[in-house]
């Protein structure tokens, strides 16, 4: 068998070597090893017995003998690939061989790729424009690409937006990325959210993790109508964008809600709450990012199949929920996610490094909280886990749903900021009680407000 070190002492020994074992072998295999193991190749090596392996049955001979065509900068290899593309029916090898293309750099390959940007592939066409950028500047390439901003595949014109309409240079806060207000750093506000975030600088949090409350499933969240509800959402989370820092994270807990049945004549009725505010929400620019699955005991959930447990009929099958989502989104940004690891110094980030055990999956298993006041809790665990993954210490984090205030409790006891807001006096009262405890909360550096209080502070704030 072929081995790398007997493929290496051929490379010394000149082209022929290689040609040599090639063309002895019978097995695609082995073709393929040796074309993945030949590695660095010196501009002087002779590729005229490559063509040949072009148009191989096998299609990985195929893809590897592109990509060994396009480590030598030759236009007679170039025009060979866009001569193979065109005749080449696998997806996998047209990529690759717009990919070797613009690997060799040649301002001869400038029109042929210009053509191939009309491809229906998106993904062709992004290597059609990685490989063009590298002459960025040039009057007629820029024209093209400029050209791709209103691309019906929103890759694409992402890509086209950051290389030249985006304006990273301009900063529209003067406050830096790692930092935050400290009027806004644990603050409780009484109120309705969307009045708390009006009153609040653009670009204040780092991080935002809320449950928003259930339609009609609670005292707390009565709705005339499920699009009313929906309305309500999307202005809440328009709010939140405007007041997350660049590239920062938004994180929904939710899941499909159950409205009883109002009797035995008339059918229950589901809303799938996470699927219906995502659309609106990438919309506004979130970038969706995750979805991870919240499980938990089926001992902790309502039985929902006890009937079909009876009498085993189809269609009648109604598994017990035992899960919720926690869906990710980033907020719109070309800059990428080491940006913002940057604005921070070192120190802060080796401490909020996540050190032992860690979540290496999507699906968290985590028993439920239950509370004598509020119904639906968060437990300490799944708010430490978004708390330390999202977020770095001295971070400003933000729940508009403040609820119980687990959140806030945890992000202190993590070194971060928290700015809850709550419109039940009920629950506002509540989070004050933890104060007689002794707990995460502590009283002079915690402050409950009403919205007229906050905004009487805000503005003495300036």
């Amino acid at each position: 068998m072929t081995t790398k070190e007997h493929i290496s002492e051929l490379k010394k020994q000149g082209n022929g070597a290689i040609k040599t074992l090639i063309n002895k072998q019978k097995n695609s295999k082995e073709i393929v090893y040796i074309l993945e193991n030949l590695g660095y190749l010196p501009q002087t090596f002779d590729t005229e017995w490559m063509p040949t392996y072009l148009t191989h049955k096998n299609k990985d001979v195929r893809l590897w003998t592109v990509k060994t065509l396009g480590k030598i900068k030759k236009e007679e290899n170039a025009e060979l690939l866009f001569n193979l593309f065109e005749k080449e029916n696998t997806t996998e090898v047209k990529r690759e061989i717009v990919s070797s293309i613009g690997r060799m750099r040649l301002n001869t390959s400038v029109n042929g790729l210009f053509d191939i940007l009309n491809d229906k592939d998106p993904k062709i066409v992004v290597q059609a424009i990685r490989a063009l950028l590298v002459f960025k500047g040039e009057k007629e390439v820029d024209k093209k690409l400029k050209h791709l901003i209103n691309h019906k595949n929103e890759m694409i014109s992402s890509i086209i937006y950051k290389e030249y309409f985006s304006k990273e240079d301009i900063n529209i806060t003067t406050q830096k990325h790692s930092e935050s207000y400290e009027f806004l750093r644990n603050k409780v506000i009484l109120g309705d959210t969307r009045d708390v975030l009006r009153e609040i600088p653009d670009e204040s949090f780092h991080l935002t993790f809320t449950s928003p409350p259930y339609y009609n499933a609670r005292d707390y969240s009565i709705y005339e109508s499920y699009q009313e509800y929906l309305d309500f959402l999307e202005e809440v989370f328009s709010l939140t964008y405007q007041k997350t820092k660049e590239g920062r994270f938004l994180i929904v807990n939710t899941s499909p809600i159950i409205i009883p049945r109002i009797s035995r004549q008339h059918s229950s009725k589901r809303y799938p709450i996470p699927f219906d505010i995502h659309h609106f929400l990438v919309k506004m620019g979130w970038e969706f990012i995750d979805d991870i699955i919240w499980m938990k005991p089926e001992s902790s959930v309502k039985n929902r199949i006890g009937g079909f447990m009876q009498h085993r009929k189809p269609l009648a099958y109604k598994p017990n929920s035992v899960t919720e989502y926690l869906m990710v989104y980033r907020k719109k940004t070309s800059k990428l996610l080491d940006w913002n690891m940057k604005q921070y110094d070192k120190s802060i980030v080796d401490e909020s490094k996540v050190n032992g055990d860690y979540e290496s999956s999507n699906v968290w298993q985590i028993s439920p909280k239950y509370d004598k006041v509020h119904s639906a809790v968060f437990p300490v665990e799944l708010c430490k886990r978004v708390i330390m993954y999202y977020s770095y210490k001295g971070d400003l984090v933000f729940d508009p749903f403040g609820g119980s205030g687990t959140f806030g409790r945890t992000a202190k006891d993590l070194e971060r900021y928290f700015f809850l807001t709550e419109k039940e006096s009920k629950y506002f009262e509540y989070m004050k009680t933890f104060l007689k405890k002794d707990t995460l909360f502590n009283e002079k550096a915690t402050e409950f407000l009403e919205l007229s209080e906050f905004i009487k502070k805000r503005k003495g704030s300036k």
